[in-house]
């Protein structure tokens, strides 16, 4: 039996370093750079017949008057391009062998402009988000997290509602859930800093399902503890989770491994639209994973044991309390 809870601080360790890099990646604007579903604006991705420099087009949009613009590799020769909201946008996808249509809207005006600079160029997608539905979509997103996290403190403590303290089973969860939603939020901070990687629809999306994954996992080690605690009530709380952890660990890690090879696969083939998408899920099932272990089971072991008031004791020079002497 591997003794888990006898490096817990250890453990508890490792994640506070990077919940630390997520909040200061956090704290230095721009936090994170909001998707066109979350801020007004208009986003396109053009297809162009010659090589572009991303920097030369960025340049060429900002000298258009898009001081704000957003420029992103979405494939050979092509770029997503983010500006702020744009009027009077035609269908996608003009026959441009047809009769011409009178160039009434913005994006007709850039890319008769990107034509000029760069050659022939294909428009493959167009998307525009008003203020007033990005910032209802934005508020909506923030209630679907805090629903879930209500919802799966509830849904634990009720579950486990027959050992002493459940709640604490609950808020572990949560503080296990809350360490994956940093680590992706500082992560997705510095690539949007360095990258200019947006947060959309998608990135809800992919935390919400990481979200389901970890709760999942902390709960099949929450619910083996359970076994062993109602099975001999005079087993040390630290015997319990390490053999907890031991019987649980091997599925845990190859069901992880099995979803993460599934996603790289995807990341390598599948399109731009969904990288994002991809990259919170990889990253999210590997800290969900480690989270149920090293996290959620080890924060019960200091709950149980009372590893904070004996620490704050030791700082304040306090005696321990005459009952807790007896224990």
């Amino acid at each position: 039996m591997l003794d888990f809870s006898g490096k817990r601080w250890w453990y508890l360790g490792f994640s506070m370093i990077f919940v630390v890099i997520a909040v200061v990646a956090l704290a230095i604007p721009p936090r994170l750079k909001p998707g066109i579903e979350f801020s007004a604006g208009s986003s396109f991705t053009e297809k162009f017949e010659k090589p572009v420099d991303q920097g030369q087009l960025r340049d060429f949009m900002k000298g258009l008057g898009f001081a704000d613009v957003r420029v992103q590799g979405a494939g050979p020769n092509t770029y997503l391009i983010r500006t702020r909201e744009l009027q009077g946008a035609p269908p996608v996808n003009t026959d441009l062998t047809g009769p011409q249509q009178p160039q009434t809207g913005e994006i007709d005006k850039i890319e008769s402009e990107l034509r000029a600079k760069f050659g022939n160029v294909d428009r493959q997608d167009y998307s525009s988000v008003s203020s007033t539905v990005s910032t209802e979509i934005a508020r909506n997103a923030t209630y679907a997290v805090v629903a879930a996290s209500v919802a799966i403190l509830l849904y634990i403590s009720l579950v486990f509602r027959r050992l002493p303290k459940p709640w604490r089973y609950g808020t572990c969860a949560i503080i296990a859930l809350l360490h994956d939603a940093f680590v992706i939020l500082g992560l997705f901070s510095i690539l949007g800093k360095l990258f200019d990687t947006e947060v959309d629809t998608a990135f809800v999306t992919a935390v919400l399902t990481v979200i389901g994954f970890s709760v999942h996992d902390t709960i099949v080690v929450f619910d083996r503890i359970r076994e062993k605690v109602t099975h001999d009530p005079f087993i040390p709380f630290e015997e319990a989770v390490n053999a907890s952890l031991t019987e649980t660990l091997a599925r845990s890690i190859n069901t992880s491994f099995v979803v993460v090879l599934t996603v790289i696969a995807m990341l390598l083939i599948g399109g731009v639209t969904i990288r994002n998408f991809l990259i919170v899920l990889l990253v999210g099932i590997i800290s969900g994973t480690y989270s149920s272990i090293g996290i959620a089971a080890q924060l019960l072991v200091v709950w149980e044991n009372n590893d904070i008031g004996k620490f704050f004791r030791r700082i304040t020079g306090r005696a321990p309390a005459p009952e807790a002497e007896a224990a």
